[in-house]
């Protein structure tokens, strides 16, 4: 199933929608769930990272540290 949304698009990202769909021979629909896809999934590991960093129990250690351990 899915839901319609609207968007408004400053004319020049709307331009550069439509050219990329039309070289694609892709939808917009298509192009925009996509990237919306791509955001909310950087978003979730951002957020996963942040989370870690504020976690006092998770043990933060240096690069040179994290190159020893690995043997690089």
């Amino acid at each position: 199933m899915s839901s319609t949304i609207s968007i408004r698009l400053p004319e020049d990202v709307a331009d550069l929608l439509d050219k990329v769909a039309e070289e694609t021979e892709r939808s917009r629909s298509f192009h925009v769930q996509k990237a919306v896809l791509k955001y909310l999934e950087e978003f979730a590991d951002a957020q996963i990272a942040l989370d870690r960093l504020r976690d006092k129990d998770d043990p933060v250690i240096t690069a040179a540290e994290l190159r020893a351990t690995l043997g690089l």
